[in-house]
């Protein structure tokens, strides 16, 4: 291939009658075989790249669940017929076996794949099924497919055949996508001779309904072509051209798979020539331009040809295959498919899966990094989260595009055990997988020896990656609402073994653990970091691994150095939660209690004004500066109530700084007599009784009931709350003087236990870009940005120095809000804990007052003497 000789992008005819919905199968044919193919793959990565910046991959495990089939393809090893002694389906305790393995490996994919309709031709199939109480193989794979995202988390994909919509359907309810390959519309391969000859199931319009009563069922659907089984290049751009119909009308293809033929001994296409590597580019290259930048497409990388002479960039010091996966990269694929660390391609048993790390160094010498996907595609994920997310286009066409932020592609009718709370568990922001165990709030863990990362920000834990969701002994439940036994029948031998298999982590910086991505910084990402330090553009959290998520933070942490120098602030405080009664039920919250899901909340209380003054004096006698007084907001509470309370706290100790009540307390209190926001907080700050500064009573307000300021997110998660603006009309005050990102701590929150459809809370890349795009993005209106030890973990906190945060908050003495979570961290750091954590990430630790000033000495003193505080 003679890559110099291209001609130039997108400067011809060509282009526009590939990318034109007017041009007939006959005119894209001529069209893209009169342009060279490195001309035509230049234009398929370009389009590629203005949608998708990573390759992704499903690491899965592989369940066959029968090999029996009705049909006979002339190219199939897969299918089998009944065998003495052999049973004719996995038992479930075969497939919780596979699918426990590949949980404990990192794999979020289970991809059940089977016979088409055994039962109608083999009595022994029918027999077996009804040996355990099923009438259908479809009835069998439903429960099966329950049993594996029940017990273990994993996501099932199902390619199950030719259906009607009643049987997608039910499919739906225990799956997070399904797949048909159309494989061809051409009739001639059905007949004698013919690779599908015999094949009842491989009608091209059986399977083209199939397709369609995907869409009209919204189901997340994956399909695609096989080439070089006999048809023409004609029938490939008319095959193409179906998906693409059924696509604009539906929005439903996920995913197209461009799978190239392998001949495979003891069959009856055994000696029929492959097609080349240059055959399989062309077509990749054609679908991605018919098709346009959205849909994902992939190839496998076990089933790549060596490099032919057409395809062959001249002497490539890549070897085979990574030759032809650089090339298929380089044609517009943007997904590898699906690979496992623990059962091989049953489909193909001769063509092992590569290693990620090879395919992760040949992914980033393109400029690219490879990052582990779920069954089912971000697009069809964020759009049906609980929480709306930001617009992103879903297709290349807009009717498509629509149609999918309209519909309900997950089932989630079960709750807390539907398809879509399972993907959600195992879902990052972006809808890719999470790749890891931390959570915010949980126990620390030290980071593994070796640790590589720009910071020292150790690496995310990798175990768990699909937590189970029931406590319920295995079993299957057949349609009779029996309980079935387990019976093995694999041999130990044939069983897939993790051994010496890898498995798949992420990295705290988002990449795959032990694997390569790119060397250096995109160049966008260095464009927009140029312009934010020079104050000339914004910067988003967006989708950012590896080099550009080092050059994010580095960037932070260089800006937190010419602001800050090198000393980080603390301040000792005590949390006083006087109340949790709330009348209001945000989703999120596990501190509020009430009569609604008292279950969930726990045993509501409220402190005495004595209690609020004993606390107020013990924290001032142990060096504190500040009290942080706020609560829920009690039905019985006035404003009277709230001036009574800072009185309590200002009368037991009246140097002590006053750092309370949300915005939503404030305008409560000013609505209830009947007082403008401006005279209720100037009420607030006067308490104390004295215009001297120092005895003031209300000292500065928290950000609390902020939350996200987005109303159309509030409308889900507090929707009787106060609005954006409310809450600013609130806080419009002479400065801000920190910023304090708080990742949601889920285990205990309402929200999650009510199986609602969210996350499990943001992952540490996401943690530490929030707070490293924080500080690039709010400089230079404000100057101290905070880690959260409470929420994120002393030691994660401490890490979060190198990544622009300049403050640690308050030691707390007592915190209930974020261990009414589930957090584990929370009761109190003391200030000499506090300072050795300081020190040991290399900086200067500080005691400062509420507002940034210097600690009085006698306090400072008082602080560095006592230890833990005893609740």
């Amino acid at each position: 291939m003679d890559w110099e000789a291209a001609p130039p992008r997108h400067s011809d005819r060509w282009l526009e009658v590939l990318q034109s919905e007017q041009s007939t199968a006959l005119e894209l044919l001529d069209a893209a075989e009169a342009v060279p193919l490195e001309a035509m793959m230049r234009a398929a990565a370009d389009l590629r790249d203005a949608a998708h910046r990573h390759i992704t991959f499903s690491p899965k495990v592989f369940i066959p669940l029968t090999r029996l089939c009705r049909d006979s393809c002339a190219y199939c090893t897969f299918a089998a017929p009944p065998a003495a002694g052999r049973r004719a389906f996995m038992t479930l305790e075969e497939v919780l076996a596979v699918a426990r393995l590949g949980a404990q490996q990192g794999c979020t994919e289970a991809l059940f794949t089977l016979g088409d309709k055994p039962e109608l031709v083999y009595p022994e199939a029918a027999a077996e099924l009804a040996s355990i109480g099923f009438a259908t193989t479809l009835d069998y794979v439903a429960a099966a497919a329950a049993a594996a995202m029940r017990e273990t988390g994993l996501l099932p994909h199902i390619n199950a055949g030719v259906m009607d919509a009643g049987a997608l359907r039910r499919l739906k309810a225990v799956s997070a996508s399904q797949g048909l390959m159309l494989e061809s519309t051409s009739v001639a391969l059905l007949q004698p001779g013919g690779a599908h000859h015999g094949c009842p199931d491989k009608e091209p319009a059986a399977r083209l309904a199939t397709l369609e009563a995907a869409g009209q069922e919204e189901v997340p659907f994956t399909t695609g072509i096989l080439i070089g089984i006999g048809e023409s290049r004609l029938d490939r751009i008319e095959s193409l051209l179906h998906i693409r119909r059924l696509h604009q009308r539906y929005g439903h293809i996920q995913e197209l798979i461009i799978q190239n033929f392998r001949a495979k001994q003891g069959t009856a296409m055994a000696a029929t020539p492959e097609p080349p590597l240059s055959d399989l580019l062309w077509t990749v290259a054609l679908a991605r331009l018919l098709l346009g930048p959205q849909i994902s497409i992939q190839a496998p990388p076990n089933l790549t040809p060596e490099p032919d002479d057409a395809a062959s960039p001249g002497g490539g010091a890549l070897p085979d295959p990574a030759a032809g996966w650089r090339l298929l990269l380089d044609a517009g694929i943007n997904d590898w498919g699906g690979i496992s660390p623990v059962t091989r391609d049953f489909v193909n048993p001769e063509k092992p899966w590569p290693h990620l790390q090879r395919l992760a160094a040949v992914t980033a010498a393109a400029g690219k990094a490879l990052m582990p996907r779920l069954a089912v595609y971000p697009p069809f994920l964020v759009h049906q989260q609980l929480l709306p997310a930001s617009p992103r286009p879903l297709g290349p066409h807009p009717p498509a595009q629509r149609q999918q932020q309209q519909r309900s592609w997950l089932d989630a009718a079960a709750g807390r055990d539907s398809p879509l709370a399972a993907a959600l568990r195992l879902a990052d922001s972006e809808g890719l997988a999470r790749g890891s165990s931390w959570f915010a709030g949980a126990l620390e863990e030290a980071p593994p020896p070796g640790s590589k990362t720009l910071m020292h920000i150790g690496r995310e834990q990798q175990t768990a990656a699909a937590p189970s969701n029931s406590r319920e002994k295995p079993g299957v439940t057949n349609p009779a609402g029996q309980q079935q036994p387990l019976k093995s029948s694999m041999p130990a031998a044939q069983r897939p073994s993790a051994a010496r298999s890898w498995r798949v982590g992420l990295a705290a910086d988002g990449l795959l653990e032990g694997c390569q991505g790119p060397k250096q910084a995109s160049a966008e990402v260095q464009r927009v970091l140029s312009g934010v330090l020079e104050h000339q553009q914004e910067l988003g959290e967006g989708e950012i691994e590896g080099a550009d998520y080092d050059a994010v933070c580095g960037a932070a942490d260089e800006l937190r150095r010419r602001v800050c120098g090198d000393t980080v602030t603390y301040v000792v405080n005590r949390n006083i939660n006087y109340t949790n009664v709330c009348t209001y039920a945000c989703a999120f919250c596990a501190f509020s209690k009430g009569k609604a899901a008292e279950e969930l909340r726990g045993a509501p209380y409220l402190l005495s004004l004595e209690e609020v003054a004993l606390r107020t004096t013990q924290a001032w006698d142990r060096g504190a500066t500040e009290v942080c007084m706020q609560g829920g907001i009690h039905p019985d509470f006035t404003g009277d109530t709230y001036l009574r309370l800072l009185g309590a706290a200002k009368g037991a100790a009246p140097d002590i700084h006053v750092h309370a009540f949300s915005p939503l307390e404030v305008k409560q209190g000013a609505s209830t007599l009947g007082w403008s926001l401006h005279k209720f907080l100037t009420a607030l700050r006067d308490a104390g009784g004295c215009q001297h500064l120092a005895f003031l009573g209300l000292g500065s307000l928290p950000g609390t009931a902020a939350e996200v300021l987005d109303d159309s997110v509030r409308a889900v998660l507090c929707p009787d709350k106060l609005s954006s603006e409310e809450w600013l009309e609130v806080k419009r005050t002479a400065g801000i003087s920190e910023f304090v990102p708080l990742p949601f701590v889920h285990m205990e929150a309402p929200l999650y236990l009510k199986g609602s459809a969210c996350r499990r809370g943001p992952t540490l890349r996401e943690c530490f870009l929030m707070h490293a795009v924080a500080r690039l993005a709010l400089h230079p209106h404000v100057t101290n940005i905070q880690a959260s030890w409470v929420k994120m973990g002393p030691g994660r906190a401490a890490e979060l120095l190198g990544a622009g945060c300049n403050d640690l908050g308050g030691v707390l003495m007592n915190e209930s809000i974020t261990r009414a979570a589930g957090a584990a961290h929370g009761q109190e750091l003391c200030a000499s804990r506090m300072e050795e954590l300081i020190r040991g990430a290399g900086r200067v630790p500080r005691q400062r007052s509420t507002l940034y000033g210097a600690a009085p000495a006698e306090q400072a003193a008082k602080a560095q003497a006592v230890g833990d505080i005893v609740a």
